[in-house]
Formats: C-alpha cells, sequence, structure tokens
C-alpha cells in the first residue's frame, strides 16, 4: 500500500483535483499542522478533548476535513496542544 504522499502526489497530476486541492490548501495546512502537533505530542484526539473541552467527535470531524472549526475554535485547539495559533496573509504567487 502506498503512503498517503504518494497518493496525493499522484491525484495532483490531475488538473482538476490539483485546481480544487488549491483551492482548499489553507484548510488541508490547519488540518495537517494539527494532526502533526497532535501526533508528535503523543496525544489522541481524546487527550486533546480533555485540555480543550471540544468533543472527540468534533475534533475528529475537523481533522477529517468534514467540521469547518470557527477561528475561537482553532484558538483552543493550539492552546490545547501548548501552541499558539500565528494567522498570515502573503502575496499570491504568479500562476504558471
Amino acid at each position: 500500500m502506498s503512503s498517503y504522499r504518494e497518493y496525493k502526489e499522484k491525484a495532483l497530476r490531475d488538473p482538476e483535483v490539483k485546481a480544487e486541492y488549491d483551492s482548499l490548501e489553507a484548510e488541508y495546512d490547519i488540518i495537517q499542522a494539527m494532526i502533526e502537533a497532535r501526533i508528535n505530542q503523543h496525544m489522541t484526539q481524546k487527550d486533546l478533548s480533555a485540555k480543550t473541552g471540544i468533543t472527540q467527535a468534533d475534533i475528529s470531524r475537523i481533522e477529517n476535513g468534514t467540521r469547518n472549526p470557527s477561528l475561537a475554535m482553532v484558538k483552543r485547539l493550539a492552546e490545547g496542544l501548548g501552541m499558539q495559533l500565528k494567522l498570515e496573509l502573503v502575496p499570491r504567487t504568479a500562476k504558471q
């Protein structure tokens, strides 16, 4: 079985998939950062739920991309992970 990264690389070769992915890139980046931080700290979704008061089901939905959390909720998750949320607006790069 191939890894997620290999699957992603293959899927993004399709121009339609790439366009849709690019439109959701910020959401995917936040989800991936949250999952990586939680795993790197050896925390389960249940552990993070206990620290934040956000239900494990909601954390699961956020990580699966089926729940769009508010900024306040993302801040609570960051705090539960012992992190600070930092948002950054950057100029778009020219399309190639």
